[in-house]
């Protein structure tokens, strides 16, 4: 029998192999949008299910068929805005904050107690400003430390200086931001699995019974020469809760309220805005991920949903 071979598991394409900083990604790349308006926004990943609907690109192979796809559903209570940062360059340069603040923050920042008054703080405004970016705060349902986090504003830096003045101390919605049928980016950090042996982290071949000692490890670590074992070697190491960017998922759906037999597994009913995005998303339920319009979009056909599951899903 001529012998099996499979192509290589585990993708070398993601190095170094750390630990993410925090539990909630810092998104350092945003596209810009001539209208005024915060880049992105923020939700609570909650579970999945599946949708039926017809499949509207010309180009594939089920065309004018109706397709079942799953879905990953949303948690997007409102963002509130407690201030404002300015930026001369890539440095930061001026913080405005709004004067009543969020009892929750206390929980995550360390902030003077006494707060000054807004307008002795636009008085102190820079003039060689090239950025500004709102300071927000999430409004969890099931903790209470909220996660405190940077949205850049599109428009001219005039608009910009305007509406983030107007939106002090107020919420932003997701309908403030996306509608149905956006393509958006989803970045998270994806489940933490500790420190794993090579097999389960690159899929390498489990040796034979007659191997030297082990079985589950790297037969060879390479040549005498160069005297270095080199980066493209699988070896043991963490594996997991890493900061991970999937790009032009597809806003299907935004309802008030995504309720389903039982509740997702592990979170409960989505009480407040639900959304469905278009397959799945890194990380855990109950954790952060952001949203940002497509870097790389590509041609956006309409959507036909026939039918939503809300069935009772175990697993997902």
């Amino acid at each position: 029998m001529p012998k099996t071979k499979r192509p290589r598991r585990g993708s070398m394409a993601f190095y170094p192999r750390k630990r993410s900083r925090r539990i909630y990604p810092n998104v350092t790349t945003w596209v810009s949008t001539k209208e005024t308006q915060p880049l992105g926004f923020a939700g609570y990943k909650a579970g999945m299910t599946h949708v039926v609907l017809m499949d509207n690109n010309p180009h594939s192979t089920t065309k004018g068929q109706e397709i079942t796809i799953s879905v990953t559903i949303f948690d997007c209570p409102p963002l509130s805005v407690f201030g404002f940062r300015c930026y001369t360059g890539n440095k930061t340069c001026f913080d405005v904050f709004s004067e009543k603040l969020d009892k929750k923050l206390s929980r995550k920042l360390k902030l003077s107690k006494e707060s000054k008054k807004l307008e002795e703080q636009l008085k102190k405004l820079p003039e060689n400003i090239a950025k500004i970016t709102l300071l927000c705060h999430t409004n969890p349902n099931f903790k209470k430390k909220p996660e405190v986090f940077e949205i850049p504003i599109g428009g001219k830096i005039e608009d910009q200086t305007k509406y983030a003045k107007e939106m002090l101390g107020k919420e932003i919605k997701i309908s403030d931001v996306f509608k149905e049928g956006d393509q958006i980016d989803v970045v998270g950090v994806t489940k933490g699995k500790g420190f794993q042996g090579e097999v389960k982290r690159f899929g390498i071949k489990v040796l034979g019974r007659k191997a030297q000692k082990m079985q589950r490890h790297t037969g060879s670590h390479g040549p005498e020469e160069p005297g270095k074992v080199r980066f493209t070697v699988p070896q043991p190491g963490q594996m997991g809760f890493q900061r991970r960017t999937e790009i032009n998922k597809k806003i299907l759906k935004i309802e008030d309220g995504f309720q389903i037999k039982g509740g997702f597994v592990g979170y409960g009913n989505v009480n407040g805005v639900g959304v469905l995005v278009q397959g799945s998303v890194p990380g855990p339920k109950k954790r952060l991920i952001f949203m940002r319009f497509a870097t790389r979009p590509k041609k956006v056909y309409p959507i036909d949903i026939r039918y939503i599951s809300k069935e009772s899903k175990q697993g997902v």
